[in-house]
């Protein structure tokens, strides 16, 4: 029987490779975790909190989704518009 060829190493293996030899980016995956653990023990400790909290987080999507309604639209209008060609 023929040995087949070793299997193709997965892209995401080497995006990971580079993300995890950069000394912030494990700094910058954990971040995350830490803030919703604190905002889960804020919570706990004064629930009163939580309605500002997903006000907060209903402001900052509202504003991400309106930059990211402009981005389109720009990019949607370059698009449209003839471009010169070399020919």
């Amino acid at each position: 029987m023929a040995q087949s060829a070793p299997m193709p190493m997965c892209p995401m293996a080497e995006t990971c490779k580079g993300m995890m030899e950069k000394p912030l980016s494990g700094l910058v995956m954990v971040m995350p975790g830490i803030a919703f653990i604190s905002l889960g023990v804020l919570i706990a400790v004064w629930p009163s909190v939580l309605p500002w909290l997903v006000a907060a987080a209903f402001i900052l999507a509202g504003g991400a989704m309106l930059m990211m309604a402009k981005f389109m639209r720009g990019l949607g209008a370059r698009l449209r518009t003839p471009q010169a060609r070399p020919q």
